[in-house]
């Protein structure tokens, strides 16, 4: 099984093709595993690895680990151009999020003043209220919606609460009145005898659809880029990334690709 975890929980920098010169946090343990999704092309692996034992690392953890890496960089003179949370799982479902982020953004701005705070989220947790204000406080909330079918949305994105339907998360994006970024992976492919094609007409209606109501700052598509858990999937070209965008593009939707 595909497992490629990051065991620090400040990592890099990295060079990522959506960001940039990347910080990374990961705020899930350093030696498993912790998601409200359980996605088919996670480079993190599935969630049946487990969550390790070392658990979520504190919000003094991260702060201090955060400060003495930051203070290295700016000794050695490196650029940067996003903090970025990402990791081992959601990182939404730390308990002190909304606290954290507030001691990245202290020191960003302490450290590197132009550089941008990012948070990947599969928007799970978007709906509560504590995360959610955390989320309109960083320079790019970049919110997950692969599918708004639910059959594609439950076998592509595997979420751990049945109740958990894209009308739902469609919802909790919506009340972000565009402060937001949208991300969407184009994938199709197998897994467990099902088909799996978010690329067809009726899902990129329904996903257009789902982007006029949430009016987001912009749409991210991209596709695989390294080894999935999952193995037959299939990675969608950059010149069909390109005509999706286009779609979208016509009726006014803002489409960065990330190919």
């Amino acid at each position: 099984m595909q497992t490629v975890l990051f065991h620090s929980t400040i990592y890099g920098p990295i060079r990522s093709r959506r960001l940039g010169m990347s910080l990374g946090i990961n705020l899930m343990p350093n030696d498993g595993k912790i998601c409200s999704f359980d996605c088919l092309y996670c480079e993190a692996g599935f969630n049946a690895q487990g969550p390790g034992k070392d658990g979520v690392p504190s919000r003094d953890t991260v702060k201090k680990q955060l400060k003495r890496k930051l203070e290295e960089m700016k000794a050695q003179g490196e650029t940067l151009d996003v903090i970025t949370f990402s990791g081992n799982g959601e990182p939404t479902l730390h308990p002190e999020f909304k606290k954290v982020v507030e001691d990245v953004l202290r020191l960003r701005t302490a450290y590197y003043p132009d550089a941008k705070v990012s948070v990947l989220s599969n928007s799970t947790m978007a709906g509560k209220q504590q995360v959610a204000e955390a989320l309109l406080k960083v320079d790019n909330n970049i919110l997950k919606l692969d599918s708004a079918m639910p059959r594609t949305f439950r076998i592509l994105n595997r979420p751990g609460s049945p109740n958990c339907l894209p009308e739902g998360v469609i919802a909790d994006l919506k009340k972000f009145s565009g402060q937001c970024v949208v991300q969407t992976i184009m994938v199709r492919g197998e897994f467990e005898g099902e088909h799996i094609d978010n690329t067809t007409d009726e899902e990129l209606d329904a996903l257009l659809s789902a982007y006029l109501q949430i009016k987001p700052r912009e749409v991210m598509l991209y596709s695989i880029d390294r080894k999935t858990p999952a193995e037959n999937l299939e990675k969608v070209t950059k010149e069909e990334l390109e005509r999706i965008a286009r779609r979208f593009r016509d009726a006014g939707i803002t489409v960065q690709i990330n190919a």
